[in-house]
């Protein structure tokens, strides 16, 4: 997770090299924002799994790492996106943008690639938590005279 977000935010830091360069700026910056915040997110999660102290088993952090993977996804859809000016997926931003929808392919593209991704970043967290919240449980029933 944390090599996944390192390289999610060097992606991105490069990718802020493109809006100028795109048919559709608005939305190569939300790709680039979305690589940047989702990278950091990933080095976040990596040091909360390393040093914090939890109950999250091994299935929960193979979870966080496929995650990770649809993350990339979806953040590459976004950087194609801003050629393509699909708007079904992230309307403001494509109505920010002036893009007026994609073939039909692209739309699905766009879809397919953010609702895997959105789901695994809300499960990755959630589990995260219960973990968490798992191990302080344990720990103040072990002290509980």
């Amino acid at each position: 997770m944390l090599l996944h977000g390192l390289a999610l935010i060097l992606a991105g830091l490069i990718f802020g090299f493109a809006p100028p360069l795109t048919p559709y700026p608005r939305l190569a910056l939300g790709a680039h924002i979305q690589f940047v915040t989702n990278g950091m997110l990933f080095v976040m999660l990596a040091v909360v799994v390393l040093k914090v102290p939890h109950r999250a088993g091994p299935n929960s952090v193979r979870v966080m790492v496929v995650s990770a993977w649809l993350t990339w996804f979806m953040a590459l859809s976004e950087a194609a996106n801003a050629w393509w000016g699909a708007n079904q997926m992230l309307p403001i931003a494509a109505k920010q943008a002036g893009a007026e929808g994609a073939a039909a392919w692209q739309e699905a593209v766009v879809k397919l690639c953010h609702l895997p991704a959105a789901l695994g970043l809300i499960l990755s967290v959630t589990l995260l938590i219960i973990g968490i919240v798992k191990h302080r449980a344990a720990t103040e029933s072990e002290a509980a005279p």
